[in-house]
């Protein structure tokens, strides 16, 4: 018989339905039985596609014996972290600072009033590599609980303590300086791997916001070395394993140093992020390589991750397929010549095939060639050959969920992509989805970070506000210069803390945690004040409104100069320091936004990497709001043509009327 997850909007906790767990979700329900019956709470936080959450389950929740031991000694809550990152965030600080690491499943052990006293990650269901089982685990939990409450209570208390003591920032408010992103920059070269790319060993991220610092770094400091790290790394990412090279998109992450073996998982944050690194090095380097990728990327995500209804884009695809993590994605030689006949050997040998495989008996393909477009074009017939045959196979799930933060990620990636590469329907993918979340996540300057969800957090704001900034300058639509400007407002009132001068990640009412969450460190995703501060330091340049740069300034000084000495963890910050302390460029152009002529100007001003450069129009037949805004004051149109205003530094340049003139402006330091 199902059990309550069995109604609940996300696929993760759906998946635990059939559980014989007598599982709840997050809410008032299991909080009031906790408190009422003197139990404590058993939290499990997982995601969708997360193979050991995965593993966990089938050997621990649907193990019967095991469930009974849940179920008689626990109040037992389901948690899907992507749709609640509060929760993931406080949580996951607390299991960090009991055991020195963290990840999922991750399973916490709650006081009835919320407060953690233990916890961990995966536990087996019996004692093996160094870890306790899960049943024993279960039962010396329960006796401590009712046997010594005391203890529980110190442990709680001692624990509550130190996370509220503990800075979620480094050395204070300090003088931001240029040596801060030098010091950052040495680190990194210091971490890096020069034989596989990418930084530190096995397993090995992508770390696309350090590859974003790299580009800024080498466009401020013309430094080989950032930009040969960010070549090497993207290079042999997409030669590897953790890359798709059928059917497009990026894995998770890969266990070995050298990207060949992937954990099978493909995220949408990923994806977004990972696109527009390589839509940067072309930008930068005019490699056409890296176009492809970024273009594969896209094609992948528009196929296969977005949904046809609503336009909104899937979260995440899980690592397994037939109970088997990478079984969809993984080759034998004989599956190839099947398919491919006396082209099959010429394949195996590009990408890596032998008799006895690289992964359990079989073979996950990686170019074996150098990384160019002619590599990338050469076997293009025989790769969708072999994409059309895995069509047969059962493919992993999906998560359907369609969640705000992310969403703006992906649709961000698509504006600059459309603009970039002149790619329209890139623009329409992304409108169509910034729509969906506006106006059925939203409502006017409110959103949720998912459809089922009640409130949203700084990362879906920050996003948000983004993804509308690079809408605005790919369409001149004022619409999404709008919404940026109204959201912002929500977001200061929400999220800022004016007496500290730091953002917190949930709303001020938020209920039912005994802390309220700041992560400010850059993960897998950018924080959400790293976002922040970024958004409002460019509302500032087109608003004159220095309240937006007074915060935004303040955030980046109470991380402290931590981004330097530790950058992997403040990568998004460091490239908020960059915009703070670099060369500030405006492009304002006046034209109708349906003037193919006004396009053409927007199109001209994105070509080049100028990541601080802000692109902002305005049509003078269509008066609104925005049309007061100090940026668009005293620009007229030249001659009844449409026009751009370039301003660098606080000095502007005579305006001009043609992509070419533009261009020029544009290329001159």
């Amino acid at each position: 018989m199902p059990n309550r997850l069995a109604s609940s909007f996300s696929p993760y906790l759906r998946q635990h339905a059939e559980n014989p767990v007598d599982w709840y979700p997050w809410g008032d329900e299991a909080l009031n039985r906790a408190r009422s019956e003197n139990k404590p709470i058993l939290l499990s936080i997982g995601y969708s596609a997360c193979h050991w959450c995965h593993v966990m389950a089938h050997e621990s929740f649907e193990n019967p014996e095991t469930a009974r031991l849940m179920n008689q000694h626990f109040v037992n809550i389901k948690v899907d972290r992507e749709e609640r990152p509060d929760l993931d965030s406080v949580y996951m600080a607390a299991v960090q600072t009991m055991t020195g690491h963290g990840g999922w499943p991750m399973t916490v052990f709650l006081t009835p009033d919320g407060r953690p006293f233990y916890g961990g990650t995966y536990f087996p269901p019996e004692d093996r590599h160094g870890l306790p089982a899960f049943p024993r685990v279960l039962e010396a939990v329960a006796d401590t609980f009712r046997s010594q409450p005391a203890r529980i209570a110190q442990t709680a208390g001692r624990l509550e303590s130190a996370l509220k003591r503990s800075e979620p920032c480094g050395s204070g408010l300090i003088a931001l300086a240029p040596d801060i992103l030098h010091r950052a920059y040495q680190a990194l070269a210091q971490d890096f791997d020069v034989n596989h790319g990418g930084f530190g060993d096995a397993p090995k991220f992508p770390q696309p916001l350090a590859l974003e610092f790299l580009l800024r770094y080498f466009h401020n400091t013309r430094s080989p070395g950032a930009l040969g790290m960010v070549e090497r790394t993207l290079a042999e990412m997409y030669r590897g394993g953790v890359y798709d090279h059928l059917g497009g998109g990026f894995h998770r992450y890969a266990t070995d140093a050298a990207w060949q073996v992937p954990h099978f998982e493909k995220m949408l944050y990923d994806n977004a992020l990972l696109s527009r690194v390589y839509l940067h090095a072309f930008q930068v380097t005019g490699n056409t390589a890296y176009r492809s990728v970024a273009e594969e990327v896209f094609a992948y995500v528009l196929r296969e991750m977005t949904d046809p209804a609503t336009g909104g884009f899937f979260s995440s695809q899980d690592a397994d397929s037939d109970g088997q993590e990478g079984k969809y994605y993984t080759w034998t030689a004989d599956e190839i010549d099947e398919v491919l006949g006396p082209a099959g050997e010429t394949f195996r040998e590009r990408f890596g095939v032998t008799r006895g495989g690289n992964f359990e008996g079989r073979n996950i393909l990686h170019l074996t060639d150098e990384f160019s477009e002619a590599a990338i074009a050469q076997d293009r017939e025989a790769r969708e050959a072999l994409w059309r045959r895995r069509q047969w196979r059962n493919a992993p799930g999906k998560d359907t969920k369609i969640i705000a933060s992310w969403n703006g990620m992906m649709a961000g990636s698509l504006a600059e992509a459309a603009c970039v590469l002149g790619r329209p329907d890139y623009l329409s993918a992304a409108a169509r989805a910034m729509e969906y979340v506006l106006n059925e996540m939203g409502n006017g300057d409110l959103l949720r970070h998912t459809i089922s969800a009640e409130i949203g957090f700084l990362e879906d704001y920050a996003q948000i506000i983004d993804a509308s900034l690079w809408l605005h300058q790919a369409s001149l639509s004022p619409r999404w210069l709008r919404s940026a400007l109204k959201l912002s407002e929500r977001m200061v009132a929400e999220f800022w803390d004016e007496s500290d001068g730091g953002f917190y990640d949930a709303p001020t009412d938020t209920k039912g945690l005994f802390i309220r969450p700041r992560n400010l460190q850059d993960g897998a995703v950018p924080s959400g004040g790293s976002t922040a501060a970024i958004a409002l330091l460019k509302l500032a340049r087109i608003t004159d409104d220095q309240r937006y740069h007074q915060i935004g300034s303040q955030a980046l000084k109470t991380i402290g100069d931590i981004m330097g000495r530790h950058p992997l963890g403040f990568t998004n910050w460091l490239a908020g320091l960059d915009m703070y302390l670099g060369s500030a460029e405006e492009i304002t152009i006046i034209g109708g936004r349906d003037d193919p002529a006004a396009m053409a100007l927007a199109r001209a001003a994105c070509q080049r990497f100028r990541p601080n450069r802000l692109v902002v129009g305005l049509d003078p037949e269509e008066p609104g709001t925005i049309s007061n805004l100090p940026i668009f004051t005293d620009r007229p149109q030249r001659n009844g043509m449409a026009t751009a205003y370039v301003c660098r530094d606080f000095s502007c340049r005579p305006p001009v009327t043609s992509p070419e003139d533009l261009e020029q402006l544009s290329a001159a330091e």
